[in-house]
């Protein structure tokens, strides 16, 4: 049924077809045999709390939001917006809100239904027999939307992947082509719903960090949550100016994912070569202070001065995980609030930039100064 589905494509259904194709959005789960086990340890109540926060008093309207190709906008659109603003208060990228909104489209035609392909439920066609949850909680978006967006964040490298490939991972439908004809829509949606909520879709207090993610902090600092700078934080005044640009600089990054052997001179664009792999961020960090650092951190590891673990300030490059030929991981010490040091890192595949604790770095195997300290 899901190939007659992939055949509408993004036509605007009539309200007929509309009421004609409900079994085959009903059958979006066809074919999974997975069991879910996702996001155990998000709060629910924080979640809800933010998303409400996120979307104020026009939460339930339809009236802010124009995209065509929704054949029921007034139904539809407050479904999109609890979907983006959950994305939103779990810190999840753009990219990954599009993901979730083209998958609703296709398993419900972002419809809150309360029948399905055998027990299937709700917006994403989730399946209380395979882990999802109870029947209640899965006919509650915000749930819905939390599991959808925990499952997909465990997934290695789902920023980049193709929407719809990214979509499959989670679903694992029997029609695993479907999702993409949706992406035109879904990114529609996201843009405009970013644009009418508060501060443009920016995460509010009392969100999550990322399921499965978020950075553990040291001694009470707390999580601290991937992509922010954490309360109390600044830039340290008394380092040296190129230290300072070099700091700042790297901050700019912040939120945009990682990348194997990307570059860092586009981090932001959308090419994803043009992103940042932890050695090229501390690369084109110091390049923008005028400092020329080599590439990879096996050679990073050998430049500056040497300087103990003790003796750690603000730009020092920290160098963890060894491996057979040195170390494999390289994060900047970045300065420290409420008395906890912290560093900024590009982590691995499936994480964005983010600044972390210098404990949860790990075993620092060496320090390198890049500019003698004043």
């Amino acid at each position: 049924m899901k190939a007659l589905a992939a055949a509408i494509g993004l036509v605007c259904l009539s309200p007929l077809l509309l009421a004609a194709t409900a079994a085959v959005a009903a059958a979006g789960s066809a074919g999974r045999s997975a069991t879910c086990n996702t996001g155990s340890g998000t709060d629910a109540a924080a979640v809800a709390k933010a998303v409400e926060a996120i979307l104020g008093s026009n939460g339930s309207s339809s009236q802010d939001v124009r995209v065509e190709g929704l054949e029921l906008p007034p139904e539809q659109i407050p479904h999109a917006k609890t979907i983006v603003a959950t994305g939103i208060s779990l810190h999840v990228p753009e990219r990954g809100q599009i993901v979730a909104l083209a998958t609703a489209i296709q398993e419900s035609r972002l419809r809150n239904l309360d029948y399905g392909d055998r027990d299937s439920l709700g917006l994403f066609q989730q399946r209380p027999s395979q882990g999802w949850g109870t029947p209640e909680q899965i006919r509650d978006p915000v749930y819905a939307s939390t599991k959808f967006y925990n499952a997909l964040l465990q997934v290695p490298g789902w920023e980049s992947l193709t929407i719809t490939q990214a979509a499959q991972k989670v679903q694992l439908s029997g029609y695993p082509g479907a999702y993409a004809q949706w992406e035109p829509l879904a990114r529609a949606l996201q843009q405009a719903i970013a644009k009418v909520l508060p501060g443009g879709g920016t995460p509010v207090p009392g969100g999550q960090p990322p399921a499965g993610g978020g950075c553990e902090g040291g001694g009470d600092f707390g999580p601290i949550p991937e992509g922010t700078v954490p309360e109390g934080y600044e830039i340290p005044k008394d380092a040296p100016a190129k230290v300072q640009t070099a700091i700042r600089w790297s901050m700019g990054q912040l939120g945009t994912m990682y990348q194997w052997g990307g570059t860092c001179l586009a981090s932001h664009g959308p090419d994803p070569m043009g992103r940042c792999d932890c050695s090229s961020l501390t690369q084109q960090s110091y390049n923008a202070a005028g400092i020329t650092l080599t590439r990879t951190t096996y050679t990073q590891v050998n430049e500056g001065s040497s300087v103990p673990v003790s003796g750690i300030k603000p730009g020092d490059l920290l160098f963890t995980r060894p491996g057979p030929n040195g170390p494999e991981h390289v994060a900047m010490a970045i300065g420290s609030a409420k008395g906890t040091v912290l560093a900024i890192e590009a982590p691995r595949t499936g994480k964005p930039v983010r600044i972390v604790t210098q404990a949860s770095l790990g075993d620092i195997i060496a320090v390198r100064r890049m500019v003698p300290a004043p």
